[in-house]
């Protein structure tokens, strides 16, 4: 399997960005559809500039662009970096069921 590496820094970003969970709820919801930043604030319990903060860190993160049309800013999710991400995290699961069968392995080998 060929794993597009992301940066050591923008891999960090991608996670930071994706520990908190309103980050992911925007992340899934602009993956689904172009939503505008007015839009997304008024679907959380919280101020308008914090809602463009967290959609900073996401864009920072390559999970998202915003996109200007008009007066409006239009948030898109970035499938690609969610691509990227999940790929590593599949290189890592396959590097741990190796060990965990090579373990496995051994202890067959001591009960015989």
């Amino acid at each position: 399997m060929v794993v597009y590496e992301l940066s050591e820094e923008q891999t960090n970003k991608v996670f930071r960005a994706l520990a908190d969970a309103t980050r992911r709820d925007i992340v899934r919801r602009t993956l689904h559809a172009e939503v505008s930043v007015s839009e997304l604030a008024a679907s959380y319990d919280m101020s308008f500039a914090a809602v463009q903060k967290h959609v900073a860190a996401l864009e920072a993160a390559g999970l998202v662009i915003k996109i200007a049309r008009g007066r409006e800013r239009i948030v898109r999710g970035q499938p690609d970096t969610i691509r990227h991400a999940q790929e590593l995290l599949s290189s890592l699961e396959d590097i741990w069921r190796q060990r965990i069968s090579r373990l496995d392995d051994f202890l067959a080998d001591e009960d015989t």
